[in-house]
């Protein structure tokens, strides 16, 4: 399982699904829906982009949940959670979700160092550049570039 908000989904996020599905026989990449949080793209345009960006990956599917991340695992049959390590504040954060995960649901969580070519990417970021314009190649697929520049064009 690797899930996210993917809002949205990066080079970073595709490297550790590519990467887990190199190690495991099936991925599954699920996008969180959080009522409480408002993303830029809606759960539709989230699932569309992350659909489009894993087809190069025959074992990964794509799924949406709610609610807490082991419920969907247990429900789902799914045994391991892959996470991203970019720095060692991820790991002090990552580590207290891990070690609650397991606690609540005997999950595994697998922790993958990102990439140093990715290792400052993250969502956030990416959106503020493409809001004002900034270039956005190399750090999303070419699918999410024209999908960022189509959303802050409809804003602006």
């Amino acid at each position: 399982m690797c899930s996210g908000s993917f809002d949205p989904v990066t080079n970073g996020h595709i490297d550790i699904i590519g990467r887990a599905a190199r190690q495991f026989d099936e991925v599954v990449a699920a996008v969180l829906t959080n009522v409480n949080k408002r993303g830029l793209f809606g759960v539709d345009e989230k699932l569309d982009m992350l659909q489009e960006s894993v087809k190069p990956f025959d074992n990964v599917t794509v799924d949406t949940f709610d609610g807490l991340l082991v419920d969907y695992c247990r429900d789902n049959g799914i045994e391991v959670i892959v996470r991203s390590l970019r720095s060692v504040s991820d790991f002090d954060y990552e580590l207290q979700i891990a070690q609650m995960n397991y606690r609540l649901a005997q999950a595994e969580t697998v922790f993958m160092t990102a990439n140093p070519q990715y290792s400052f990417l993250s969502s956030s970021l990416v959106k503020e550049v493409a809001q004002y314009g900034g270039d956005v190649e190399g750090l999303v697929t070419p699918y999410v570039e024209e999908r960022l520049r189509r959303k802050f064009a409809e804003s602006g």
